[in-house]
């Protein structure tokens, strides 16, 4: 209850508010001090002359403070009313709270009436101390503004409850302190009297027993008046208006004002509102848990920086002595510098815990005051404050946001001491950090190549203690060039692709966090495919084509010419793959050959630049590369043919065979970059893709001369 009470105290007088009025802004005010901050206004800025000028402004018209300047930016004490020319700067003084108030510009006149009916100067303007929000009173001065029943009641039963502690009525010597109090008998019982006077059974069972604090309350105070409108002080709160977001009587509601406003029950507002705030609270009460937990949990860091520290010292100091006077300047510099790791741990958990409790009270503070409130059984006293207490608890509880209850600081001191240079070395002595991840074992059972991808599995050494944050795999370029990374994560397998074929790469570990990085694991080597397997891509063909037979068989549902290609792309090595003719039907001439990933696929092959091919009919032949027709060629295919596509990439050419004999000339020279096996072909053709396949032996023959 002790953190609730900075919520109950005026924000000018520092003291338990007094006939508490409510702000627009829905901060609170005691009517005499709100009384005493009032300023007057120009002539010009008042509310009847605005009317009369036709600027429709409302009567509480706030103010542009960003226009201003109501408060100096540095905290230099004093403030003034810019664009008020009646108002001459004032000094600002700061209240028992902390919040600037600023007084009025001249003291008011004497007057035996009570605040809330003697008169205000003529266009009083105040500004609230909290929010530094302005407006212009209109003729009913501060009776406009609704008094705050709830706060009232709040801070009756807070009094009470700090009061002495009560005596039970029914012990026969020394009095014991009461533990509850039964409303029908009027009678305050201490525990044994409760249990031997008033039995939980028979009669008294349906007795309501209360704490004593909360039984003296409803002693004591007399019953609250019935809320009454501020602008019909004979008319009693009868209905809610949901636009304006407060209670109204019949009479607003006959006049006019709120007639074209939204209206709900009283009641069924009241208990709306006392929901959503219930509801709120649970989201906040969570954080202020977490809150308690994190803070245990940096008091327990602090003691263990305590514990870490003087046995890093006792360590220190040990291995310093073993060194004798070689090792006594020394000593003292690192023992200095532990000490300042120690003393910088400290402050920044210190500070943190200090952030932290102070934020954490104010936020059980609210939370004491939300449930006080809660309990209070005024509809529209409850309602009047409700719409604002659920916004500051919502914000409370953003502001307990992630990141807000982390520790800034370890406890370990990531510091070791290398005694194994020569006494030669000392004067070269210095920390090292032992905290970065033991080097990775490559597990040799699981690394493995298939065709052009190589995949490598590792782990930690098995007595490792300090976790890694990720590991960095390198791969050289395959030609024993400079390593390169190829994955970064935390991952401890990965399948690295798009190899060369026939080609012989060199792969190495290493693990990091955030201390640093470990040293390389050893190098494992690593052969890929000297021939390539593949199968047609379904991804990338062309929506007429149909695949069958695992993606090795494919023909086409269209007449006309659709290309798919394989998927395996080569940019290095020489490499041989045949296609077997299913099905020739009506003598068409598919293409046959090699393109880059994005060739036209509504087209036949070598239509574009972006492929090399060779079309053939059942008579004859041709090359094709950008729709260009060369070295026409007698002999074409049938149903059985087999045609041989070989690529070259180490001689950057492209031969063709049919039926294991080659079909013209080299088909096309300077071929270098990516390439992917391609086929184009319509509806009366199908053909099988071999792969796997050695060079012929008449071209690794030829190419040996050669």
């Amino acid at each position: 209850m002790e953190e609730m009470e900075e919520e109950l105290k005026c924000p000018v007088c520092g003291s338990f508010y007094r006939e508490p009025i409510i702000l627009p802004c829905s901060h609170n005010l005691c009517q005499a001090c709100a009384r005493n901050i009032l300023v007057q206004t120009p002539e010009s800025e008042s509310p009847q002359s605005r009317r009369a000028s036709g600027s429709g402004v409302s009567d509480y018209d706030y103010l542009d403070l960003d226009k201003m300047s109501l408060y100096s930016e540095a905290d230099s004490g004093y403030g003034s009313y810019g664009g008020f020319a009646s108002a001459p700067t004032t000094p600002c003084q700061k209240s028992p709270n902390g919040v600037r108030v600023f007084p009025p510009a001249m003291p008011p006149p004497a007057t035996h009436l009570s605040p809330a009916l003697a008169p205000v100067p003529r266009n009083s303007c105040i500004t609230c101390p909290q929010c530094h929000r302005s407006l212009i009173l209109d003729d009913r001065g501060l009776r406009g503004f609704p008094k705050n029943r709830v706060l009232e009641g709040v801070i009756d039963r807070y009094q009470q409850s700090k009061a002495a502690a009560l005596k039970c009525q029914l012990c026969e010597k020394a009095p014991k302190e009461a533990t509850v109090m039964c409303e029908q008998c009027d009678v305050f019982y201490c525990d044994p009297c409760r249990l031997r006077c008033h039995p939980p059974r028979g009669p008294l069972a349906k007795h309501r027993l209360v704490p004593p604090a909360q039984g003296r309350v409803s002693r004591r105070l007399s019953p609250r008046k019935v809320s009454t409108c501020t602008d019909h002080e004979l008319e009693n709160h009868s209905m809610y208006c949901v636009q304006c977001k407060m209670p109204v009587c019949y009479q607003c509601l006959e006049e006019g004002k709120h007639s074209s406003h939204e209206v709900k029950a009283l009641g069924a507002m009241w208990k709306l509102h006392k929901s959503q705030l219930s509801q709120a609270l649970n989201g906040l009460s969570d954080r202020a848990k977490e809150a308690k937990e994190f803070l245990v949990q940096l008091r327990n860091m602090v003691q263990q920086i305590q514990e870490n520290s003087v046995e890093f010292e006792a360590c220190l100091v040990a291995q310093c002595d073993a060194l004798i006077d070689a090792l006594n300047r020394r000593k003292a510099q690192l023992l200095a510098r532990v000490n300042k790791e120690h003393e910088h741990k400290l402050k920044v958990v210190r500070d943190q815990i200090s952030h932290c409790t102070v934020k954490l009270r104010q936020t059980t503070g609210l939370m004491e005051y939300c449930l006080e409130v809660i309990k209070e059984n005024d509809p529209s006293g409850f309602l009047q404050i409700s719409d604002a207490l659920i916004r500051r608890v919502h914000l409370t509880e953003d502001q307990w946001g992630k990141g807000t209850l982390t520790p800034r600081m370890t406890t370990d001191f990531d510091l070791s001491l290398d005694n194994s240079p020569l006494l030669q070395s000392i004067h070269q002595l210095d920390f090292v950090q032992v905290k970065v991840p033991a080097t990775p074992i490559l597990q040799l059972e699981e690394c493995c190549t298939h065709n052009n991808s190589a995949t490598l599995s590792w782990k930690q050494p098995p007595l490792s203690t300090v976790p890694a944050d990720g590991y960095i795999l390198e791969l050289d370029d395959g030609n024993g060039g400079q390593f390169r990374e190829v994955y970064v994560g935390k991952e401890t397998m990965c399948t690295v692709d798009g190899l060369h074929f026939n080609s012989t790469y060199n792969a190495r570990v290493k693990a990091f966090n955030k201390t640093g990085v470990s040293p390389y694991s050893k190098t494992l080597v690593l052969q890929t495919s000297e021939v390539a397997w593949f199968a047609f891509d379904p991804g990338s063909a062309h929506s007429d084509i149909i695949l069958s037979n695992d993606n090795l068989t494919v023909t086409c549902s269209s007449y006309d010419d659709r290309v798919v290609l394989g998927k395996t792309g080569f940019s290095k090595g020489v490499h041989y793959w045949e296609l077997t003719v299913d099905r020739y039907d009506n003598h068409p001439d598919p293409a046959f050959g090699v393109a880059r990933m994005d060739v036209m696929k509504d087209v036949m092959l070598g239509k574009d630049d972006k492929a090399w091919a060779m079309y053939v009919d059942n008579n004859r032949s041709w090359f094709m590369h950008n729709n260009s027709h060369t070295n026409r060629t007698e002999g074409g295919i049938t149903k059985g043919a087999t045609i041989g596509v070989l690529l070259d990439l180490n001689r950057k050419n492209l031969t063709f065979f049919i039926n294991d004999e080659q079909q013209g000339p080299i088909a096309f020279d300077n071929v270098e970059g990516l390439f992917f096996p391609a086929v184009s072909l319509n509806r009366n053709v199908q053909v099988t893709l071999h792969t796997g396949l050695a060079v012929p032996d008449f071209y690794s023959s030829r190419a040996s001369i050669a």
